[in-house]
């Protein structure tokens, strides 16, 4: 600090030379009334500009402004008696703590700067508190330390003043060097040449800048009497005597320190403590001391520190650790047990866990290596039979059925435990009244209850966490409230935030013990880690049927309250319903038909909610119901058009179904067909159609060939034909089997024919034609016998055809003269098709007398 002022004020001299220098010659200057001042104070400038000594400005009118920094100002401008230009500058309340100040000339030209003044400003130096001082018996020298205080904004010269005095420093005899510290550190260190020990010194910080001087408090001290020593080293440490609860404990001064008289302190902790044990006060000449109260067995750590014994000065640092063990003793005290007996082997024996607490730590007298259980105390001279020898905090083991009390006991190097008796008692005893839980920390709860009406002994605690991690057995933590007029107690072991536990208490009477009533709770809640598993059981046109699936326990971090389903359309607001936490379905109503729904649900405990993700539905437009009747009907129309369909565009087959077709033979070409053979023949007609018979010369009958057989009429086996006289005809005009005879006749034993039956063959026709049918011109000169290759069917089946060509065999009963009887056999038929033939109607079959009752009718 006091480098830097004396560079400040080497700078500042030396500006002030060269602005001096130059001012005899410049043709401006700037001055102002005082280059540091008190922030926010008022600050006066003035410029003057002698025009004849700048060149360039003679005989022209001067401007003169004025810039703090980058900030352009205006001031006064006037001339001096002298003829020169002064401008003055006043700045009400100036707010920085650094700044410079420019003036310029304007002329014809660009501004021309022609002097600068910086100004500093600040506040007056800060009185330095809290003055100490030390001294370091190692190091020699005297270390001082200080507040500095508020800071002035300004360069200041910090220095820390000292001298030799008398008495109460009333009377300074020697100053001794100011000691500067460096930059920015408000310490300082004076050598041990310049200290006077075991006399007064006179000590204080002084803080001096532009604006003022302050000085701290006078600290009149003896260095010693602020002296801090070198801490001591632990030598020994034992207990004495032997089975006492007591140890020794030996140590070095310093070197730097052993013509001092100090008093010390001694601190010790185990591993498990949570802090240090301290034994003040200890002023042994001898540099031993003894201490009891320490717990057998237990490793303990040690630490010492020393001062002057006048109380003044300094505690030294800590000496090194020293770690110790004291002795071991025999276990005492009694342990606090719990167990559980389940009956086996038809209640002949029982499986008991048996559960017990370790020792406090005042009781244990050292490392405990195990526990024993027996059926039996241990007597003198009698070997223990255990039934158990553990290093556990548990025991199973199996015992007859009788058994009702056990022995256990801890024990380590030096001994064991008095036996704790263990009762087995009936768990048969009158319940709490009233359980209740409330949180107490992330890791521990209040558990309270109301007392039975029955004298108590004491109480068990049990808890475990929900589900359980591991076996029921291992998982399940407890405790024993021994007094009897509890009405509360706090569970600390294996307690964690946002886990379910399950706490039962039970009463402990004199002869039994009460039935347990139970409880959950939990330390801290939060929102549960994700939400239930969100499904659509059924949809309707109006409904919609939701069901979820609760939250796992270990995911729901708190008690769930409540269940919020939220549902909405792309064109509806947002609904919700808010349903108990014991719901998983709910059936959302109101909807409308084939519509789009956005549904979510939302699990809330009292600490948080989380949402579940988005289920899009659909409603349908019609319900099962309606879909049901209205697939039937819907189908029955459908058949109906399409059979409807069906007829329509087979218009000509399903009418052929119900009315068969008989060709026409007018509209055949049997009409314009002549046999070759037969072309020189001339038939005769009747000049005009008559009812009566019609006479022709000659016909032909066609058939099938001999091996196609017509179907039989009659129930007679067939009869060879006769021969007869009548002159063979072509092979392709006369059937084989009616030769000879006329074409009306058949011959004897043959079956009677049916109708003309269809076939896939070829069949030619003859045609006899005499005359024009009815209706025709007679424009025919000459009867012709006309031979046709058609293959259609003559008749189709035996089914009547339409009229004027009416089968005679649909009206009934033939005539009794229309049919012909045979010479050959007692067999009379009807040829009803070649009656019925249009073509053959009218004519007159000559030669054929077997025909002489046909008529046409």
């Amino acid at each position: 600090m006091a480098m830097h002022w004396k560079s400040e004020m080497l700078l500042g001299c030396s500006t002030l030379f060269l602005l001096i220098l130059r001012g005899a010659r410049a043709c401006g200057w700037v001055t102002v009334d005082s280059p540091t001042i008190l922030l926010g104070s008022t600050v006066t400038a003035s410029c003057t500009i002698q025009s004849n000594r700048c060149g360039g400005l003679e005989g022209e009118e001067i401007q003169i402004t004025w810039r703090l920094n980058h900030e352009s100002m205006s001031g006064s401008q006037h001339k001096s008696i002298e003829g020169a230009e002064v401008s003055n500058l006043t700045i009400s309340h100036f707010n920085q703590t650094r700044a410079k100040l420019w003036c310029f000339v304007v002329g014809n030209s660009t501004p021309q700067r022609i002097g600068m003044a910086e100004i500093h400003a600040g506040y007056p130096p800060s009185k330095p508190e809290n003055l100490t001082c030390m001294m370091n018996l190692s190091e020699n020298c005297l270390t001082c330390h200080w507040d500095p205080g508020l800071d002035g904004h300004l360069p200041a010269r910090v220095a820390l003043k000292s001298s030799k005095s008398r008495g109460q420093c009333e009377v300074s005899q020697e100053a001794i060097p100011d000691c500067i510290p460096q930059a920015g550190q408000n310490d300082c260190t004076i050598p041990r040449r310049f200290l006077q020990l075991y006399q007064k010194m006179d000590i204080w910080v002084s803080v001096q800048n532009a604006l003022g001087t302050a000085e701290s408090e006078h600290l009149c001290i003896d260095p010693m009497d602020v002296a801090k020593l070198d801490p001591p080293v632990l030598k020994s440490i034992q207990s004495l005597p032997f089975q006492t609860d007591c140890i020794s404990v030996a140590w070095e001064v310093a070197p730097t320190s052993s013509h001092i008289e100090q008093q010390c302190e001694l601190r010790y902790m185990t591993h498990e403590d949570p802090g240090w044990t301290l034994v003040p006060n200890i002023v042994s000449p001898n540099l031993k001391t003894h201490h009891c109260g320490f717990l057998f067995g237990r490793e303990y750590r040690f630490q010492m520190r020393c001062m002057r014994v006048t109380a003044m000065g300094y505690w030294s640092e800590w000496s090194p650790g020293w770690n110790f063990t004291t002795h071991e003793k025999a276990p005492a005290g009694k342990l606090d047990v719990w167990w559980k007996m389940t009956p086996v082997d038809s209640g002949k024996r029982a499986e008991v866990q048996l559960l017990w607490k370790p020792l406090k730590q005042n009781e244990m007298n050292g490392r405990i290596l195990g526990y024993w259980v027996s059926l039996n105390p241990r007597q003198r001279n009698v070997e223990l039979a255990a039934v158990c020898n553990t290093t556990e905090m548990q025991c199973n083991f199996s015992v007859l059925a009788g058994v009702r009390r056990v022995y256990l006991a801890a024990y380590n190097s030096a001994g064991e435990s008095a036996a704790t008796e263990v009762i087995f008692l009936e768990k048969k005893g009158q319940p709490l009244a009233k359980i209740h839980t409330s949180p107490c920390d992330e890791h521990s709860l209040w558990v309270h209850w109301e007392a039975p009406k029955a004298a108590v002994t004491g109480y068990i605690l049990e808890w475990h966490q929900t589900p359980l991690l591991g076996p029921a057995r291992s998982s399940r933590s407890w405790q024993v409230e021994r007094n009897r007029s509890a009405t509360k107690a706090l569970i600390r072991e294996n307690i964690e935030p946002f886990q379910l536990y399950n706490i039962s208490v039970y009463p402990l009477y004199a002869d039994a013990v009460g039935l347990p009533l139970h409880t959950a709770a939990y330390s801290k809640e939060k929102a549960p880690s994700r939400a239930p598993k969100f499904r659509l059981k059924s949809v309707s046109k109006s409904n919609a049927e939701l069901s979820w699936d609760p939250v796992p326990i270990e995911m729901q971090n708190g008690f769930i309250t409540n269940y919020t389903i939220f549902w909405a359309s792309t064109a509806g607001d947002e609904l919700r319903a808010v349903v108990n936490s014991s719901f998983t379905t709910f059936t959302v109503r109101g909807l409308l038909p084939s519509m789009m729904y956005k549904v979510h649900i939302m699990a809330s405990t009292a600490a948080g909610s989380t949402n579940s993700t988005t289920l899009t539905l659909v409603t349908p437009v019609l319900d099962e119901k309606e879909i049901q009747y209205l697939l039937p009907f819907f189908g029955l129309v459908c058949v109906v058009l399409v059979v409807l369909f069906v007829c329509f565009q087979k218009n000509r087959r399903v009418k052929n179904q119900f009315w068969p077709s008989v060709p026409d033979p007018a509209n055949s070409s049997l009409g314009k067909w002549v046999p070759a053979d037969l072309q020189q023949e001339t038939l005769q007609t009747a000049s005009a159609r008559e009812p009566g018979l019609v006479t022709i010369s000659d016909i032909t009958v066609l058939e099938k060939g001999a091996e196609k057989k017509a179907p039989l009429w009659g129930k007679k086996d067939p009869v060879p034909a006769a021969a007869g006289s009548v002159p063979a005809l072509p092979k392709s005009y006369i059937h084989p089997s009616s030769s000879g005879l006329p074409s009306g006749s058949r011959a004897p034993g043959e079956a009677r024919p049916g109708s003309y039956v269809n076939s896939a063959g070829a069949v030619q026709y003859a045609k006899v034609v005499a005359e024009g049918y009815r209706g025709q011109q007679q424009h025919v000169p000459s009867p012709l016998y006309i031979r046709s290759d058609s293959t259609q069917p003559l008749l189709s089946e035996s089914t009547p055809s339409p009229k004027p060509y009416e089968n005679l065999w649909f009206h009934g009963a033939p005539q009794a003269g229309l049919h012909c009887q045979s010479s050959q056999e007692d067999v009379a038929f009807l040829e009803e098709p070649l009656i019925d033939f249009p073509l053959l109607q009218g004519l007159k079959i000559d030669g054929a007398e077997d025909l002489h009752d046909f008529q046409r009718f």
